[in-house]
């Protein structure tokens, strides 16, 4: 079985395209052999800045041939139509065959297709795989109609077997398929020819190329490190740096250059992220102070004289470029300290947050009336989470982070107690984004978690308010990160909170804000304050129409009545599909979830997960699993009844008219569940009410097994109906089993 080399030689690849590009060749290519018959044993995908290339191992020599029948018109069906048949299948009159079927007599076709040489099919898949290749970005160049990321020079497409290395004859607008290529830039000898991929790679490294870019990154790697460590210093790790420079060089040369002594008193991450995005450098820093000292750049060549050259090119250039960084630094630092945070807030009143949603400036008031509300759930002093929250967006009119962008929430934290504000609030001002990810940490002070829950919790009711949600796929303001940031916050921190009450408040703010120019608005601030102080937005709207007499105010009223409820439960939903997804994670199912979603208290997240782990945990027994069949059983005999007499069985079930002994024995469980579940469920305790509903297990299998519900007595099937009845409801005091599965 020969083995295939394809190489695909261009000019410079950029650097974040060159491994799904890699994969992409791999994919195309592959699928199309295997779909046109050909099967390989291996396949490996390769890239550096000027090639992508590709080895099969093991491919088969030709496809097979295929033997195919198929069936045709009825015997005696109109000539056109037989005709059709013979020209799509490919055969002749003479070799049709006739057969009898229970509907008739049919004509059938066997229709063989011949197998191809492997050589024949590669060309056709590599040039339809060529030409519709899903570069984000390509070009043409010269006079042709080929587009490719950056212009082709050459195609490599080799079948290696034990007679030798044959070239598929293969033209692609004139760029001819061969079995040579070039080496390094500028340390190669030009190009040359190869035999296979054992000696395609041999001779690339052989010219300055190192083909696998896990083996370039781990050799920059390697070689930073050594040298950091040489010096007592180590390398700030950056792995997507890593891989970005492995990228950008086909033979790495690792060199270690100094940072200007006026730079160092920059704030190390300031440094990195200049360095990073402007040069591609990584940070080397003092393990002693943290301070970024050194800087490792990768060159792609060697020279003579050992990179001197290199390096005194790249320090003059970041001379210059932290000359920047410092002077934003200086000119920052002299706002804060002069003029305090709210001199760039103000600014951000020029600052469009949304056209439907305000300036910045007011959405920062907005989270800050919120995260006071919210501080004393958290247990933060409300008016230092106002405050918080007043300064913690104020960077974004910062110089640094207006070149820097990456560093917002960073430098307002620098900024913030370079202005001698509370060391929580200035931890708030970078602590608040939190979490951005899954992987993310989760902020923890209480002065922080106010902050950053008001500002979630302010993007996603501003955006249910103006009905931008995410659809489908589509979720350009990360509102799906927002929430899923909210309840990682309430769950991390174990915090007890009613987060319907702030949606609500939340709500009626930015309401508030849209009928800005109206009469009446005012009335909305005495809605906030009655919200504020019992936590209830429906009672809240009554008590104030109440005291109303003015039309305009009550109409106002009655409307932010009307719209909020409805937004909420739909923000609250959204909540609980991204709770749902959050949980699956820890392996616990949507359908238990369902179950306690039911349940009151559904926007107390932890209460929620509490109940949602306990039954979770509960169902992977065998009492509870065995229990849930003996309630499914109970319900759907009960409710097949009530609907069959049209009365409801909810009351009246009395020992004195058991006649079997598992009827008494269920009486005297279920009096016994009863009073350890309920006191359990206020104590929200459980486990415990799991573990008193797994008692039951055993008298309701007994009581299924002996007694006969439809008693021909009425008086006696009304009495177990009714038992049945005590069933379901001790059971859904812990969550609505209706909606496990079983």
């Amino acid at each position: 079985m020969p083995d295939l080399l394809i190489e695909l030689f261009s000019e410079e690849i950029p650097a974040r395209m060159q491994a799904k590009a890699a994969e992409d060749l791999k994919k195309l290519v592959t699928d199309g052999l295997v779909e046109a018959g050909l099967t390989y044993a291996g396949a490996a995908a390769f890239s550096t800045p000027r090639r992508l290339a590709l080895t099969l191992e093991g491919l088969t020599s030709k496809s097979p041939t295929l033997r195919e029948e198929r069936r045709g018109p009825k015997v005696g069906a109109p000539e056109k139509a037989l005709e059709g048949f013979m020209r799509g299948a490919g055969v002749t009159r003479d070799q049709l065959e006739e057969r009898e079927e229970k509907k008739g007599a049919f004509y059938y076709a066997t229709v063989v297709t011949p197998g191809r040489p492997a050589a024949e099919i590669i060309a056709e898949v590599l040039d339809k795989t060529v030409r519709n290749f899903p570069w984000p970005k390509s070009m043409r160049w010269g006079a042709g109609s080929l587009r490719w990321v950056r212009p082709l020079h050459s195609i490599i497409c080799l079948l290696t077997d034990e007679y030798g290395a044959t070239v598929v004859d293969l033209d692609i607008d004139g760029i001819k398929a061969g079995q040579s290529t070039e080496g390094h830039r500028f340390m190669g000898d030009g190009r040359f020819e190869v035999t296979s991929f054992e000696d395609y790679e041999a001779r690339l490294k052989a010219a300055k190329v190192v083909l696998n870019a896990s083996e370039r990154a781990e050799t920059i790697w390697h070689d930073a490190t050594n040298m950091a460590f040489a010096q007592g210093l180590e390398v700030v790790e950056d792995a997507g740096l890593l891989r970005e420079v492995a990228g950008l060089v086909e033979w790495p040369v690792t060199l270690m250059g100094d940072i200007g002594e006026d730079f160092l008193g920059l704030p190390p991450e300031v440094l990195q992220t200049s360095m990073k995005e402007h040069q591609k450098f990584f940070s080397v820093k003092n393990p002693k102070t943290g301070r970024i000292e050194k800087f490792i750049t990768v060159a792609n060549r060697e020279t003579a004289d050992h990179g001197a050259t290199i390096l005194a090119g790249n320090q003059k250039v970041l001379a210059a470029r932290l000359s920047d960084a410092k002077f934003f630094w200086e000119n920052d630092l002299r706002v804060a300290k002069d003029e305090g945070l709210t001199a760039w807030t103000e600014r951000l009143g020029n600052v469009t947050f949304h056209n439907k949603l305000g300036s910045q400036q007011a959405r920062i008031q907005r989270i800050a009336d919120l995260a006071r509300e919210i501080a004393p759930v958290v247990g933060a002093e409300p008016d230092q989470a106002y405050l918080a929250a007043l300064v913690a967006k104020a960077d974004l009119s910062s110089e640094m982070v207006y070149e820097f962008p990456e560093l917002q929430g960073l430098m307002g934290r620098y900024y913030a107690e370079a202005a001698g504000l509370p060391a929580d609030v200035a931890a708030a001002c970078q602590e608040h984004y939190s979490p951005l990810g899954p992987s993310d940490d989760v902020p923890t002070a209480p002065v922080s978690v106010a902050v950053a829950l008001a500002d979630k919790i302010d993007t996603l009711t501003g955006f249910w308010a103006i009905d931008e949600k995410p659809t489908g796929s589509k979720d350009p303001y990360a509102l799906r990160r927002a929430a899923l940031g909210v309840i990682r916050l309430v769950l991390a921190n174990d915090l007890r909170m009613h987060l319907d009450r702030f949606v609500d408040a939340q709500l009626v703010r930015h309401e508030k804000h849209v009928k800005a120019d109206q009469d009446g608005v005012g009335v909305l601030d005495d809605l906030l304050d009655e919200i504020a102080e019992h936590g209830v937005f429906g009672g809240a709207v009554r008590t104030l129409l109440d005291k109303l007499t003015e039309e305009k105010p009550q109409e106002v009223l009655r409307t932010v009545g009307d719209l909020v409820p409805d937004l909420s439960t739909d923000l609250l939903a959204f909540f609980h599909d991204r709770l749902k997804v959050h949980l699956r994670d820890a392996g616990i199912r949507h359908d238990v979830i369902d179950a306690c979603l039911t349940m009151d208290g559904a926007d107390d997240f932890r209460l929620l997960v509490s109940r949602a782990e306990a039954l979770s945990a509960f169902m992977k027994t065998d009492d509870g699993v065995n229990l849930l069949q003996g309630f499914k059983r109970a319900n759907n005999i009960l409710t097949q009844a009530e609907e069959k007499d049209g009365v409801e069985y909810s009351y009246g079930a009395d020992v004195k008219f058991a006649e079997e002994d598992a009827e008494k024995a269920l009486f005297a469980a279920l009096d016994a569940a009863e009073a350890q579940i309920t006191p359990a469920m206020k104590a929200e305790d459980y486990a415990a009410a799991m573990e008193a509903m797994a008692a039951l297990r055993a008298p309701i299998d007994a009581f299924f097994e002996a007694v006969q519900v439809n008693s021909d007595n009425q008086v006696v099937r009304r009495n177990r109906l009714n038992l049945l009845s005590r069933i379901r409801h001790i059971c859904l005091q812990t969550a609505d089993l209706t909606r496990v599965e079983g």
